[in-house]
């Protein structure tokens, strides 16, 4: 890799900031069973062959499988004032939303170290590969990934769209094999290439351990799919694996919580529509989860499934202690639609603790923080930039333990230093043999001349690019809560050098959640960027000794999508850039083209998120890159599109583990 010698330093501001007045507390939206529809483990299975097959080629499923494309949302629809675990604006807060867009901070650029000294082990985690030949290739295309991480009692297990694999965490060598997700909750295959049916959709997987039970939690979103026209049924359920031991190779209770939020299959109504005013099925979007000392919490984005609107965040709430004894019906706490400041909360991401590590007051507090910038649509800030974040303490958590839990939500705004809607990360040029297949037309193969009939039957427009990444938009991407502390990482477009790019905002924040009151205030913030490179999906993970890792993709001129990290300690500094897993060459995937995405969609899908967690030990972090690089020929060779039994034709996306040792230093 290229070394950088940058003079620089990363901006740290430690102050104590303005508060807006809190938003008033909401009751819980109800509390229902949800039975265990059996057990299951981590099985092998056998790998599909390399070939192109055909149902892989229709628009549909390539497109479904990546993430169902979001409708053209109109102006933000909210919840209705008054309805049923509503969380009620207050019109007397102060303003959510500048007047006017922010300017672009400029900050100095960080320094790069070539050497990460505290990162004990790094190996190559799940990758499009895996994802596409699973369950005997009766697989989708999937992009992106979708980290999701989950460490303790010696293992570790990794979940991305669309399989899943436990490491031992000392060696990071594999201890079970590569299951598809499908298979593991009880589903059909995702595409069952001899008969032509379609399975349901599984996306943004998520993972947790509960160090308290020695448990791990498996949850995503699963939207049903009708298995022969492959269009989307209507239902979505929130679906749960929780392991039944502290060994997750061994058996894994299954729950899954419906979550169409129409009114049928005993879900509240929450008004969605098709079209603006015919009811229809909402969608439980991006899932997120995390703990406290009694609750396991799963929040998401919750939009219209066929219409134009975005509605609000919901927490799904449950008890750890029950989760773990994996019993028959499982008690489902919904804390429904939720606002800060009169504005629909967006990615209100629940925070994540090591064991004892729990706000105890008020009878137990699970916090959570977000961003309200968006786009515009969810949130209704149309200026993509802001100088508040979004503090949230769920109380009366040890009630889930009991037969009629009585959880309250409050929400407050807190002022922080500006972010903004960050840019799309540009690619450095290198070889990407899906693209020059695509726009080849000379090349003799055994479907005709031009390497663009093995995938099309009418010739495709030879002008696909290399892509720019998708950098997110400037939600908030993970929450950790140790010693009393908050702490949360955002995307941001920074000025680097004179140069617009994307980076990294992070808080630290002290949250004080009264009986009946909530405030907070940022005790120190940041930015983190790196001149002529962007740092995309922050995850930030915090030790009991308050240093931590935030860790990101890296990606522009001097790399190829890389893995990478900063440390960060307790008096706010930042270490240099480390590369923890340097990427070969560029992303070449199918959604990162035209002729397969569509025009509409702007970038390539990254990410969707990356993940850090602490096991107690050590800091680990997960992300995506790209671990190998093929030429044309290559591409060409037999098997087609395999590269050495390095990607498939359609995708080349990998993940990277590393483990970081951050305890016992002065």
């Amino acid at each position: 890799m290229k070394s950088h010698r940058i003079s620089a330093t990363i901006t740290v501001i430690a102050l104590a900031l303005t508060m807006a007045r809190e938003q008033p507390a909401l009751a819980a939206g109800g509390t229902r069973l949800v039975p265990a529809i059996g057990t299951t483990r981590i099985s092998e299975t056998e790998v599909g062959a390399d070939e192109i097959q055909a149902h892989e080629l229709a628009a549909n499923p390539i497109i479904r499988s990546y993430k169902p494309a979001k409708p053209q949302r109109g102006p933000n629809v909210s919840a209705q004032v008054g309805r049923r675990g509503l969380h009620t604006p207050d019109s007397n807060l102060s303003q959510p939303f500048p007047n006017t867009p922010l300017p672009i901070p400029a900050v100095r650029s960080s320094k790069v170290s070539t050497t990460s000294r505290e990162a004990t082990l790094t190996v190559e985690g799940l990758n499009f590969r895996d994802t596409r030949g699973a369950n005997n290739g009766n697989q989708v295309s999937a992009d992106p990934p979708g980290q999701a991480l989950c460490v303790g009692n010696g293992f570790v297990v990794e979940v991305v769209n669309s399989v899943i694999r436990v490491l031992d965490s000392d060696a990071g060598s594999a201890v079970s094999p590569i299951q598809d997700l499908n298979t593991f909750f009880a589903y059909p295959a995702a595409m069952n290439y001899a008969t032509g049916l379609a399975g349901s959709n599984l996306i943004d997987p998520v993972c947790v351990y509960d160090p308290d039970h020695k448990r791990f939690v498996i949850a995503l979103t699963t939207l049903g799919v009708e298995p022969v026209s492959q269009g989307l049924t209507g239902k979505n359920t929130i679906d749960i694996a929780v392991s039944n031991t502290g060994d997750p190779t061994g058996p894994w209770t299954v729950y899954k919580v419906p979550a169409q939020n129409d009114g049928t299959d005993g879900t509240p109504n929450h008004h969605c529509t098709t079209d603006g005013s015919t009811p229809g099925p909402c969608f439980q979007d991006y899932p997120h989860i995390g703990q406290d000392a009694y609750g396991m919490y799963i929040s998401t984005n919750e939009f219209d499934l066929f219409g134009p609107a975005y509605r609000n965040a919901q927490v799904f709430a449950f008890s750890k202690k029950e989760l773990a004894d994996h019993p028959a019906n499982l008690h489902l706490t919904l804390v429904e639609n939720l606002t800060v400041a009169g504005t629909p909360g967006y990615t209100v991401w629940p925070a994540n603790s090591e064991m004892g590590q729990y706000e105890q007051r008020n009878n137990g507090t699970e916090y959570f923080l977000s961003t309200i910038a968006g786009d515009g649509l969810e949130t209704g800030n149309p200026t993509g930039t802001n100088n508040k974040i979004a503090l949230w303490a769920l109380t009366n958590t040890s009630s889930l333990n009991t037969a009629s839990p009585a959880l309250r939500m409050r929400s407050t705004l807190i002022g922080s230093r500006t972010y903004i809607y960050p840019p799309k990360a540009a690619q450095k040029p290198g070889p990407a043999p899906l693209r020059e297949c695509i726009n080849d037309a000379t090349t003799v193969t055994n479907n005709g001349v031009g390497c663009w009939r093995k995938f099309f039957g009418t010739e495709p427009a030879h002008n696909e690019q290399i892509a720019a990444l998708d950098s997110q938009d400037a939600r908030m991407q993970q929450t950790w809560f140790v010693n009393g502390r908050l702490y949360g990482a955002a995307g941001t477009a920074l000025r680097v050098g004179g140069r617009v790019q994307a980076g990294i905002i992070w808080f630290q924040v002290s949250p004080e959640a009264e009986r009946e009151h909530l405030s907070g205030e940022i005790e120190k913030q940041g930015y983190v960027g790196l001149a002529g490179n962007n740092l995309v999906y922050p995850a930030i993970t915090m030790g009991t000794n308050e240093r931590g890792v935030i860790g990101f993709s890296v990606i522009g001129t001097d790399y190829y999508p890389s893995t990478g990290y900063v440390t960060l300690d307790h008096d706010g500094r930042v270490g240099p850039v480390r590369i923890a897993a340097a990427g070969a060459g560029v992303s070449d995937t199918f959604s990162d083209y035209v002729v397969y995405a569509g025009s509409g969609l702007g970038s390539k899908r990254w990410g969707d998120y990356g993940a850090a967690v602490s096991d107690g030990r050590n800091i680990w972090i997960g992300g995506e890159y790209i671990a190998h690089s093929c030429t044309l020929t290559e591409y060409l060779a037999i098997p087609f599109g395999s590269c050495n039994a390095t990607r498939r034709s359609l995708g080349n996306w990998a993940t990277s583990l590393t483990r970081i040792s951050l305890f016992g230093r002065d």
